[in-house]
Parts: C-alpha cells; structure tokens; sequence
C-alpha cells in the first residue's frame, strides 16, 4: 500500500541532512571542486539541484538543455524560476543541433519505426550527459544524477544517458518520496504538481508510457524489493491483478543490466576474487 512508504515528517530533515552530506562527502573524497546538475525543469532535477546548493552553495552549475519544440515552455520557465530563487550559476544549452547532427547519421535501412523513434529518443539523454561532462571535466567537477529509486529499478532511463553520474543522490527514494522531500524542502508547487516527463518527445509522459501511475508502481516496488514478497504474494496484498504486477516484475528483470557496470569476461581468476589486494610492494 501506498502509506507502507509516505515519509514520516520528523523523518523529512534526517534525510535531508543525509544527501546534503553525501554530496559533500563525494566531493571531498576524490578532491572535485563542486558539481554539475542536469535542470530539465522536473521534480527528480529540481530537487537535486536543492540538495546540491544546500552541500556546496555556490560551487554547484545548472546546466538547462531544452530541445526547442520539443521541451514544454513551462519547464523551460521553471528551470529559470528555480536558478533565480537559489541564486544558481547556469547555463542554457539547447541540443537541437546535435539531435540533428546525429539524426543526419542514422544508417539506410528498412528499420521499424519505433526502432527508429526509440533510438533517435535515447540520443537527446546522450548528448545531455556528454554536455554535462564537458563541464564537469573543464571545471573538476561531479556529475550529480537525478534518477529516482523508482526509476532505477524499473531500468527507466537511458543507459550511457540520463543513467550516467558520479553520484545518485535521490537514488533510494522512491518517486512517491521525491514529492514528499520537495514539498519539504519548498520546491515550487507548479514544479511538484506537473505530470513527470522525460522530454523524449512532444507530449510525452512517464506515467502513460509506463502503463502504471508511480503511486501504483511504488507500491509494487516496495512490497517486491523491500517487503521481499512474490508477484502473487504483491497481488494479494495490494488486491490488484497479478498481471500487473508482473509487468512491473518484469521490467525490473530485464532492465538489470542498467544498475550494473558491464559484464567482464572472466579469465584470470586472481584479478576478480573479491578478496584480492594489490600486491605489496618490496624494497
């Protein structure tokens, strides 16, 4: 149920305070000098762009990369709202050139058209990480992820794309969470109460696509993931059709790859035991 993962409100500071000192504690330990944030306009990047000012004030950098016609004015305009109200460095980098550039290249063929559709949308999240660690690179910075629980375990997100940070501060929250802490933490509630989209394409929204609102898939992933229960054990308990369940099941399966490095083809045994250290070095 739903109420199994709402937030306590005496626990809405403590978590606060835990990210805020994550990202710090990130930035010390390989020695950056601030981080870079994705702003799309969104709860999951307004958000994060909070809770990197409050760790580094002004050492965090905006980067807003609308593509014109495709993302919503009204993003666009939040994006400015909020930079102006934290008193943010930023940059406004539209990506339609390299979207077309990269269109210009797609290889002949007699493709499916959602084939087509789906990689030609998977490139606007890649050139937005590379834009993200040009900067990050020029200026010894880390790249701060916006991806949600939610999102990670469902695998939505472009793998070498949105995917691609140094650290995920909102990554053990569950959507439903997110709009708990942003309301806490006086996010704008135009912001907070707008459908969530990745941008992908004009009209977009997640919750259409995913099939599910995020209210029913945090229910499923809680009780799946944290509660540990079987897909008809989750249908019982949440009184809903077992194919649901399933689909949300499934997504998570199959999409694994995404939370994890690349697999690595073993052949010295030694070089991959989890218990090997660096040899000592002799005098």
């Amino acid at each position: 149920m739903i109420s199994d993962i709402l937030l306590e409100d005496s626990e809405l500071p403590l978590i606060r305070d835990i990210i805020v000192k994550s990202i710090r504690t990130r930035i010390e330990k390989i020695g950056a000098k601030g981080g870079v944030v994705a702003l799309s306009g969104g709860i999951d990047s307004s958000l994060v762009l909070k809770l990197a000012h409050l760790a580094l004030g002004k050492d965090v950098l905006a980067i807003i990369m609308p593509e014109e016609g495709v993302s919503p004015e009204q993003d666009i305009r939040d994006a400015h709202t909020l930079v102006n109200q934290l008193g943010v460095r930023y940059l406004e980098i539209p990506i339609n050139g390299a979207v077309e550039w990269f269109t210009s290249v797609f290889p002949e063929g007699d493709f499916p058209e959602w084939a087509r559709r789906l990689a030609i949308a998977n490139v606007k999240p890649r050139i937005r990480m590379i834009i993200n660690y040009i900067y990050a690179n020029l200026e010894n910075k880390i790249v701060i992820g916006t991806s949600n629980k939610t999102e990670l375990l469902l695998g939505y997100g472009t793998k070498y794309g949105d995917m691609a940070a140094d650290i995920y501060p909102i990554g053990d929250l569950y959507k439903t969470q997110v709009w708990q802490l942003a309301e806490f933490l006086g996010i704008p509630t135009e912001i907070i109460r707008k459908a969530p989209s990745a941008g992908l394409w004009k009209g977009q929204t997640d919750e259409e696509e995913l099939g599910h609102t995020y209210r029913e898939i945090d229910s499923v992933l809680y009780a799946l993931v944290d509660l540990e229960m079987s897909v008809r054990e989750v249908s019982e308990y949440l009184n809903i059709p077992q194919e649901a369940v399933n689909d949300v099941y499934q997504r998570v399966i199959r999409n694994e790859h995404k939370r994890k490095p690349p697999t690595i083809t073993r052949i010295s045994k030694m070089c991959l035991d989890k218990d090997w250290r660096y040899p000592v070095e002799r005098n």
